[in-house]
């Protein structure tokens, strides 16, 4: 998420004062272009790598209680792109390929049910109802194909799937009666109701028509609800009965009420969705006078918890007359008792977790896993399910300066968890080990490297760390991020959505930006860049403008490794940018700004989605499709540093045949979230914040919503073909198909 975006409330913030060495010192001393091409034979050595690859899956699935995600298929994995591509624009309308059509599926407050009102204008349905309607600001999702008869998962069903997908926050204005309490000192029940339920998880029965690939909702389903920012939510992992969860919802720290800020997603190779919880800080009162020892105001301050500070949406006001006062009270994380146990001066520690849910489940609660962690997610991606290796998680922390993770999990995958749901979860994502990323450049082998470094109580560093004192690993969980200052991780700019390559494990990560790279924090081979728009007259953009896509391969590829070696993939850049920032020789047919959102389908087609400030001017936020190599396939190069140069690693330049523009969303808009049907034959995306009057100025034919009036409204899209064919198939179609 940006923060330039209108209407944006992400609060991207800088509270990385750690004092990491930042990777100019591991780098010890800028190469020249003189010594860059005498070292590189002019410039065009590779990286070595190990090419040992390991099989998929398991093929036998006789004691499977459901089918796991397959094995990718190379003939349907096109080898070039050959949808014509999408033309910039800053229209206030949907824009996809000549010969595909855009729905319009599900939008801001659009029922989940038969019976229920539609989302009109000019009168708001009531707080308490949206706890069934759709929520705001769409953004990860993810499909999970349903078995009929055993109303399971089946990761082969494509005509019928529950769609899962997040709220992430709310733009006010649009979502309550123009006379409303958003500016008064003491907002109304039913305002703070609707926006409580506005966030969070909406669950969508699907079916699809086999010959028209048609989406529709089905609305007197059993699936269909939402998880919101009121719903029961257990507790689990290390972290679960810690004193530093105990609460007056919780004395004993098992559960509490919400999640919020859902960001970027992922899924479990046994068939649950997983939703992260990004900046929760805004949504959090602390009073004047809420006096803390020093460690403790050190680790809140770290976490952007500052005292003092308002609610943003000051959900802590209101006069309960429906719903308990607790619902409300909880929004001040003050001391304002005797003990933990009777305030809630804990419930910052109850946010910032990975949640998982299990579609299908629709009686037990989702659970917050708190082995992976607490900070600032953004996504949450498994890596290949490969029978009986380790899983692996990759998370980034979406604030300027902050870090990738991965956790580990102790238990190797088996096949026979299809279907196992929280049980499943409890073996893989309760226990093992969490790591945090440093990335290296050796100047003599120029070779890039990093490591996983494991946050441990047992590391000395952290153990032994100045700034605060860790009592248990409870309390490296809750307070990752110190955890993983102490051991000298490297600052990132705002790791967002993560991607694994199907094809050969490699996981991706997007940068989206960073206005502060080159100035608080110095250019380095990771990140790189530090530069003006130079199509601007004002130099107040500036830093890594345009962010980048890193991506990193395991030792041997294994999820245990505990080393990597990475490129960056793609830079982001205007096509008539300088060289030495278009490093990536985009066009004008593939140029964007600002990545975000990032997903691999089976197939190894990689989808590319933009949450941009930068270039708004002359594009809105867009969705690009990739057939990407792998870790090593570029070059060196000199990217622009200020007035100096950064040497980097860069990946093989991507052609239009192998990077093109796939859509355009309606100006005002982020594109985020992305999933697809496992025949190929539908694909989701989401908009989120739209300007204008976008959807009601959306083509009647292809509009689901029956929303009255001309708010713009976040909303949920399904993309198919017209002649019903697959997404990005077309080359496929016109060459034999692979041996």
């Amino acid at each position: 998420m940006d923060k330039q975006t209108p209407e944006h409330e992400d609060n991207v913030y800088d509270s990385n004062a750690s004092g990491n060495p930042e990777f100019r010192d591991l780098f010890n001393k800028s190469i020249s272009r003189r010594s860059l091409i005498t070292k590189t034979a002019g410039g065009a050595v590779a990286l070595t790598l190990a090419a040992s690859l390991s099989g998929c899956n398991d093929d036998d699935n006789d004691s499977v209680s459901g089918p796991s995600e397959p094995p990718v298929d190379e003939n349907k994995t096109p080898d070039s792109l050959k949808f014509k591509a999408v033309v910039k624009n800053t229209l206030n309308e949907f824009t996809v390929p000549e010969g595909y059509q855009a729905r319009v599926l599900f939008a801001l407050g659009d029922p989940l049910k038969e019976g229920m009102s539609e989302w009109n204008d000019n009168d708001i349905p009531t707080g308490v109802s949206f706890s069934m309607r759709s929520g705001d600001n769409h953004d990860g999702m993810t499909f999970f194909g349903l078995n009929p008869s055993k109303a399971n998962y089946d990761a082969n069903a494509s005509n019928e799937g529950l769609l899962v997908l997040n709220h992430e926050y709310i733009n006010q204005k649009y979502l309550h009666p123009s006379k409303n309490t958003i500016k008064d000192p003491v907002r109304s029940e039913d305002e703070v109701m609707r926006e409580i339920n506005s966030h969070g998880v909406s669950i969508l029965h699907l079916s699809k028509d086999p010959s028209t690939q048609e989406v529709k909702i089905k609305k007197d389903s059993v699936f269909n609800r939402r998880v919101t920012a009121a719903s029961k939510i257990e507790f689990s992992g290390p972290v679960k009965g810690s004193d530093l969860l105990k609460s007056k919802i919780s004395p004993e720290g098992l559960f509490t009420f919400g999640t919020h800020n859902n960001c970027g997603n992922g899924y479990t190779p046994w068939g649950t969705y997983l939703t992260t919880e990004e900046n929760f800080d805004g949504y959090l009162a602390r009073n004047a006078n809420d006096d803390r020892d020093e460690q403790t105001e050190y680790a809140l301050t770290r976490y952007k918890i500052d005292k003092g500070q308002a609610a943003q949406y000051k959900w802590n006001t209101p006069v309960a007359a429906i719903m308990e006062q607790s619902m409300f009270e909880r929004w001040n994380t003050s001391i304002t008792a005797p003990t933990a146990a009777q305030d809630y001066r804990n419930s910052a520690n109850s946010f910032g977790w990975i949640v998982e849910i299990d579609p299908f489940n629709v009686q037990v609660p989702p659970v917050k896993r708190t082995a992976l962690g607490r900070f600032a997610h953004e996504d949450c991606r498994s890596s290949r399910a490969i029978s009986g290796q380790n899983l692996a998680f990759y998370m980034g922390d979406d604030s300027t300066g902050e870090y990738i993770y991965k956790f580990v999990s102790d238990a190797k995958w088996d096949t026979k968890d299809v279907n196992g749901g929280y049980k499943a979860g409890d073996k893989y994502m309760n226990s093992g080990k969490l790591y945090v990323a440093k990335f290296v450049f050796d100047e003599a082998t120029q070779k890039a490297t990093g490591q996983w470094i494991e946050l441990d109580i047992k590391d000395p560093r952290i153990s032994g760390y100045a700034a605060y004192k860790f009592a248990d690993q409870a309390d490296v969980l809750v307070h990752t991020r110190l955890a993983a200052d102490a051991v000298g991780a490297t600052k990132m700019d705002r790791p967002e959505w993560c991607a694994v390559n199907p094809k050969n494990g490699e996981i991706y990560v997007t940068l989206t930006n960073n206005s502060s790279r080159g100035i608080k924090y110095p250019t380095d081979p990771a990140n790189p860049r530090n530069y003006f728009d130079a199509d601007k007259e004002a130099t107040t953009l500036k830093g890594n403008i345009n962010g980048h896509i890193i991506r990193l391969r395991e030792a041997k590829d294994q999820t245990t490794a505990t080393e990597f070696v990475w490129d960056i993939f793609l830079f982001g850049a205007e096509a008539d940018s300088h060289s030495k920032v278009n490093l990536s020789g985009l066009s004008d047919a593939n140029d964007f700004s600002s990545p975000d959102g990032m997903w691999f389908d089976p197939r190894g087609v990689l989808w590319i989605q933009t949450d941009d400030g930068a270039y708004t001017d002359e594009t809105n936020c867009m969705m690009l499709a990739a057939l990407p190599g792998q870790v090593g396939d570029g070059q060196m190069a000199q990217a622009k540093s200020g007035d100096n140069e950064q040497v980097t690693h860069v990946g093989a330049k991507l052609d239009d045949s192998k990077l093109r523009r796939f859509l355009l969303g309606p100006s005002g808009c982020e594109i985020t979230g992305v999933t697809m049907t496992p025949d190929y034959k539908a694909i989701f995306v989401n908009v989120q914040h739209p300007g204008g009057v976008w959807p009601s100025n959306h083509p009647t034919h292809l509009n689901s919503s029956k929303g009255i009036g001309q708010r713009p409204r976040s909303a949920t899209v399904v993309i198919t073909r017209i002649d019903g064919k697959e997404i990005a198939g077309e080359a496929l179609e016109q060459s034999p198909p692979k041996k």
